[in-house]
């Protein structure tokens, strides 16, 4: 189990100090979101909530792990455009030529680098900061490439 660990990458995308307000005032806690990748087309994004920091980092990680997701990787990048909504984000994933890189910026880049897509380019149209809307809408344009892929008819 300590070799599965040590394969993947994981980056803190987020941390959040959370209160919730009661009667007997408030109660703190931290959320963190973590992305893991092996960067050989394997990624996952979990989001958890802990009393401190590192408990949440952990949990953010465990849940990451479960949440792996293959991702369909073509002469070094994605087969075709994809755009895609996740509540307030909208997201659009484009393939590049061998050599270009990875143009986007923040969140995507971060999970399509730990994807191991080495050229791809990502714009985030709408204006929302949210990063957990971002990362997940991501993680869906990343699912929806393997099963448009797995839906087209064989030549």
């Amino acid at each position: 189990m300590a070799q599965e660990k040590a394969e993947f990458e994981s980056i803190l995308l987020d941390l959040a100090r959370v209160t919730r307000v009661t009667a007997g005032g408030k109660h703190l806690r931290f959320r963190a979101t973590m992305i893991i990748g092996n960067k050989k087309g394997k990624v996952g994004l979990g989001v958890a909530k802990g009393r401190d920091v590192q408990q949440a980092i952990q949990k953010a990680t465990k849940k990451a792990e479960k949440n792996l997701i293959d991702v369909l990787i073509k002469d070094e990048t994605i087969p075709f455009d994809i755009e895609i909504k996740y509540h307030s984000a909208r997201i659009f994933l484009r393939p590049q030529k061998k050599g270009r890189g990875i143009v986007a910026g923040g969140v995507i880049r971060a999970i399509c680098n730990l994807a191991g897509i080495p050229n791809i380019t990502g714009k985030l149209l709408t204006k929302t900061n949210n990063k957990i809307n971002i990362g997940r809408a991501t993680i869906e344009a990343l699912k929806k490439l393997k099963s448009y892929y797995n839906d087209l008819p064989v030549k």
